[in-house]
């Protein structure tokens, strides 16, 4: 493995902070989709752990997918990319 010019870890790094912010974002929607019904509708509580066991799976996923998408990528932020 060779060394990586600047652009490409500054490319790295910003792919693994949009992973992290999408990830935080869509496992908030994720939980707040469970947890607000189980409060309004006083269902429950066993669903919040549901709802947190849910968000966690969603963020693990959308780090992933979006790492694994950036690695199979032909150039680093190319406009064929």
């Amino acid at each position: 493995m060779g060394t990586r010019s600047g652009a490409e870890r500054d490319a790295i790094t910003v792919e693994i902070v949009f992973a992290l912010m999408t990830g935080i974002l869509a496992a908030g929607l994720v939980f707040a989709a469970v947890a607000v019904p189980t409060y309004y509708w006083r269902l429950p509580p066993v669903l919040l752990g549901c709802a947190a066991g849910a968000a966690g799976l969603v963020f693990v996923a959308r780090i992933v997918h979006v790492l694994r998408g950036f690695r199979g990528r032909p150039g680093l932020t190319g406009p064929d990319s």
